[in-house]
This record gives C-alpha cells, sequence and structure tokens, in this order.
C-alpha cells in the first residue's frame, strides 16, 4: 500500500450560504480497503459527486490517479457502483451484455472484443456467481440478483479505483457475502483500491483498512479496531447511526 491513487485535501463545499463539507482530507492507496460513513445530512453524497467530477469543491482539491477527476483520462480506471437502480421491467439487455458494457467503457465502443475481454467479462460474472444467468435478462433477476450484475459490470473494467455507493443496502444476505468476496478479491488479488460509501458495515468490518467518519468535517479516519476500541459496534443500520457519530470528535 504506497500509492496514493485518491487524494482529498482540505476540501469545502457549500450550497448558497449553507457549508456542507469543511476542511475534508483523507486518501487512499492502491490495495486498500477504506470505509466512508456518516448520517443522513453528513454531506457523503455531496462529497461524492465531488471525487467523481461531478461538482467542482468550493476550496481545495481532489487529485485521482494525480489528475483532477474532471478532466481524468482513462475513465475506466474508476469503477462506480451506485446505489440499487431501478431497472426497467422492460429491459431487454442480459445479465452479460450488462457487464460486457462495463468491459467496453475501458476498450472503446469500436473495437472488437479480444480473449482478455471475454475472459475478464466471464470473471466478473463468476466473482458474483452470475455465471449461470448470464442470458437471463437483467429485469427478470431479483434486486440483490441486479445490483450483483451491477457490481460485475464494474469490475469486468478492472479498476483501479472502486468507488461503491451503498451498494448493498437492502439486498439479500447471500448478494452481500458475494459483494464482499468480490471486494476482497479486488483488493488482495488487483491491488486495487476501493471505497465503500455505507451505513452498515457488518458484512465487510474484518476486511476493511480504515473507516472515515464524515459529518461534514472528518470525525475519525483509522482502523476498526480503534472505533472498536470506542464500543462502537459496525453492524448498524442507518437510523442508529447518529448516535454514535455524536461522540466522535
Amino acid at each position: 500500500m504506497s500509492d496514493v491513487i485518491l487524494s482529498v485535501d482540505h476540501v469545502s463545499f457549500r450550497y448558497d450560504r449553507s457549508p456542507v463539507l469543511e476542511d475534508v482530507s483523507f486518501s487512499v492507496r492502491a490495495g486498500e480497503f477504506v470505509a466512508l460513513v456518516g448520517p443522513n445530512g453528513s454531506g457523503k453524497s455531496t462529497l461524492l459527486r465531488v471525487l467523481l467530477g461531478l461538482l467542482a469543491p468550493g476550496g481545495g482539491a481532489v487529485h485521482i490517479f494525480g489528475e483532477d477527476p474532471r478532466r481524468l483520462r482513462d475513465r475506466w480506471r474508476v469503477g462506480y457502483v451506485p446505489q440499487r437502480p431501478a431497472v426497467d421491467r422492460e429491459l431487454p439487455a442480459t445479465v452479460e451484455e450488462v457487464v460486457t458494457a462495463g468491459r467496453l467503457a475501458r476498450r472503446g465502443w469500436q473495437r472488437r472484443l479480444t480473449a482478455s475481454d471475454r475472459a475478464a467479462i466471464d470473471h466478473a460474472l463468476d466473482e458474483v456467481a452470475l455465471g449461470p444467468m448470464r442470458h437471463r435478462r437483467v429485469s427478470e433477476l431479483s434486486g440483490g440478483q441486479q445490483q450483483r450484475a451491477f457490481i460485475a459490470k464494474a469490475l469486468a473494467g478492472e479498476p483501479r479505483l472502486l468507488v461503491a455507493d451503498e451498494p448493498v443496502a437492502g439486498v439479500d444476505a447471500e448478494s452481500q457475502r458475494r459483494f464482499r468476496d468480490s471486494l476482497t478479491h479486488l483488493v488482495a488479488s488487483h491491488q486495487a483500491g476501493v471505497l465503500l460509501v455505507s451505513h452498515e458495515l457488518g458484512a465487510v468490518a474484518e476486511d476493511l483498512d480504515r473507516i472515515v467518519v464524515l459529518k461534514r468535517r472528518v470525525l475519525f479516519d483509522g482502523p476498526p479496531a480503534e472505533l472498536a476500541s470506542r464500543g462502537v459496534s459496525l453492524g448498524i443500520h442507518a437510523e442508529d447511526l447518529p448516535l454514535w457519530l455524536e461522540g466522535l470528535g
């Protein structure tokens, strides 16, 4: 874990006169698994949009692979898994087609898939245990299976940094386990960095290198064991999170 692939340096942001982020700083290195947590209204969503280059910071700077995310070259190096999207019942795309789209984002839409591309697609499907369902329409899958398909789409591009926004909220236990296995494989085998934005860390608590607690500013940035020593349980739900956040800082 030597190379910093995401750096957030003294970032601030406000909507009109209301501050949302104040002097936020942290980093993610290659091969590091970091969780970003905070209650509703803590600024997580705004920070995520700044990190992805969708908003310009009001102050400070963000760099991904040393570049401003708004001008990032080779955007395939950043994989993104959104909160569980609504899938149209009429969507004709199969699981394999959705996952292939993630690979094409890296290869380019005009280029033919190579053997290595197909191997990466197969590997991503296997990582989320959807290989046997590759020819089924995504709209026919359960909510958890759909989310696993979108996780596989991100994995197929073999990103160097994966950002996941509440990826397993409301999905079944099997999907959560598969998600955890996918992330740990990405970190251990590919030395990618992972930034997981989530309220519920129970499924990955033992695998995290660091936890960043955000409540407009960074209240805590350190290993899970340090939070545990304060009596904090990571397997908690959204409505409980602010209770222990109040004691940090």
